[in-house]
């Protein structure tokens, strides 16, 4: 199995209390992550929220089972793919040094995948971490 890690930074308008809501919302992410479709099957577990979220490729559907545990500073998301394909996104908040009330968002995702699907799954990963950043800094906008 590959395994790849690879990390974006961008500044949100909004203050890490709000950033963190927003994300710790499973549906947030409908339209927040561009493949993202749907969610279903929200169950909470402590710290943990496990759900299902539907990704659309062209036609295809895939359910990808997703655990996302929120902390004070940092959110992480695991997901299960089919495929064999993981995908850990650790979501740091800071306070933004240069401007109050924004902050610094730094994702680093650790995919693994098996080779055939590497190039693939690294693209629409990498793909999908700069859609992101794009919408959640425009929905705080």
């Amino acid at each position: 199995m590959a395994v790849d890690v690879f990390a974006h930074s961008f500044v949100v308008a909004a203050t890490p209390g709000a950033v963190r809501a927003h994300l710790a919302d499973p549906d947030s992410y409908v339209g927040l992550s561009p493949l993202v479709v749907a969610v279903r099957d929200v169950r909470r577990d402590g710290d943990v929220v496990r759900y299902v979220a539907v990704e659309r490729f062209g036609l295809y559907r895939n359910a990808i089972r997703v655990a996302l545990t929120v902390g004070e500073d940092r959110i992480v998301s695991e997901v299960a793919s089919p495929g064999r394909v993981r995908l850990r996104a650790e979501v740091d908040l800071a306070p933004h040094a240069d401007a109050p009330g924004h902050t610094t968002v730094t994702e680093t995702i650790t995919v693994e995948s098996p080779a055939p699907l590497r190039r693939f799954v690294v693209r629409q990963a990498r793909g999908v971490q700069q859609a992101r950043a794009r919408e959640l800094a425009r929905r705080f906008a």
